[in-house]
């Protein structure tokens, strides 16, 4: 446990991707805490009222909250967020798949560009960033052009943030390994 207090100190960007409760947010709830800084916690979540099963996830995600974090909604706005926030502060986004799906509409280059402010905005932020991504894709191809899209995008963009990262969680059935320090990059072409 002291060798993952002294990585927090040295690690200003850090990914934690894992497929559906594995255990990734409260992993990176867990690195939030031993970061010792005030957390915002920026939520890219959009709230459906009709939606009861979605509303139940969220409640579970607020429940388990520090009563004494700042939370931060941004559903679409994150490259600004994570912008804006200064040295002093812990942020804690969860998810890159939430944030995704609001902003799937958007064609290609949009997307690219939507990509690579997020990229510029974790290089340049001084704030210890914990980002929460969803794993797709170990599975069968989704039958519909809006899965695979889903997917292909989702794919890429843990890609380009795990590339900054200076730590990278897989979390599966409730353990967190840091595949930074167990793996190899896959060289580009």
């Amino acid at each position: 446990m002291a060798d993952l207090m002294a990585d927090l100190t040295a690690n200003r960007i850090v990914l934690v991707t894992g497929p559906t409760r594995s255990g990734k947010s409260e992993w990176a709830e867990h690195l939030a805490v031993s970061s010792s800084k005030p957390v915002r916690y920026v939520a890219t979540s959009q709230i459906d009222p009709a939606d009861g099963e979605w509303l139940a996830r969220i409640e579970q995600h607020r429940q388990r909250r520090p009563q004494g974090w700042q939370v931060q909604e941004v559903p679409v706005a994150l490259p600004e967020a994570i912008a804006e926030a200064d040295a002093e502060v812990c942020l804690l986004v969860d998810s890159l798949g939430t944030w995704l799906a609001n902003l799937l509409e958007q064609d290609a280059a949009a997307w690219q560009q939507t990509c690579d402010r997020l990229v510029v905005s974790l290089e340049q932020t001084p704030a210890q960033v914990i980002l929460v991504a969803e794993e797709v894709g170990w599975g069968v191809v989704p039958a519909y052009p809006i899965g695979r899209l889903f997917c292909d995008r989702m794919g890429q963009l843990t890609r380009s943030v795990g590339a900054i990262a200076q730590a990278v969680y897989l979390v599966t059935a409730g353990y967190a390994v840091d595949v930074r320090q167990l793996g190899h990059p896959i060289p580009k072409p």
